[in-house]
């Protein structure tokens, strides 16, 4: 049986890489929902504006919406579908984005209800981070010997402390 742990990452992984990956696909196409993508498109061209070095490294809003869109759809398809390593360095690209995002949101002066979702996203992210950094808790073994059917512990185990005897 897995450990709670284990559910616990693969939850959030599943859950999180969902979610970029359908907030990407808004950024990338109108598809799945017109409203949502012309808000993007509008909120992408608030941000290029209040940040003009942006516009002075040739950086549109275009650039940007398409840009953090395929990051947010390929690292969320990462922290969905692929083990192991590749999902924590997608998970830490994610959280890099989402800081970013709350700077964009910051700097146009967004009402809190606006970037609420990005707040909470990133503190998900980080908690899946860092359960994912923990090292895994193993109880101790213990080592047993069968003698004629019968488990006894091992002899070193079965030893009293030094100094001490053993009175059964």
């Amino acid at each position: 049986m897995a450990s709670p742990r284990t559910i616990t990452i693969v939850a959030l992984s599943v859950a999180l890489g969902l979610f970029f990956v359908f907030m990407g696909t808004i950024k990338l196409t109108p598809r799945l929902s017109r409203d949502a993508y012309n808000e993007m498109k509008r909120a992408y061209k608030s941000y290029v504006r209040a940040l003009p070095v942006l516009k002075k490294m040739g950086v549109s809003s275009i650039l940007l919406r398409k840009s953090i869109g395929a990051l947010e759809v390929a690292c969320g398809t990462v922290m969905t579908l692929v083990p192991g390593r590749p999902k924590d360095v997608a998970n830490f690209l994610l959280l890099l984005l989402v800081l970013a995002v709350l700077f964009f949101h910051q700097l146009v002066g967004d009402p809190l209800k606006r970037y609420a979702h990005a707040l909470v996203f990133g503190i998900l992210l980080t908690c899946r981070l860092l359960i994912a950094r923990q090292p895994e808790e193993q109880p101790p073994e213990k080592r047993i010997l069968s003698v004629n059917g019968d488990e006894q512990p091992l002899i070193h185990e079965a030893a009293p402390e030094k100094g001490k005897m053993k009175v059964s």
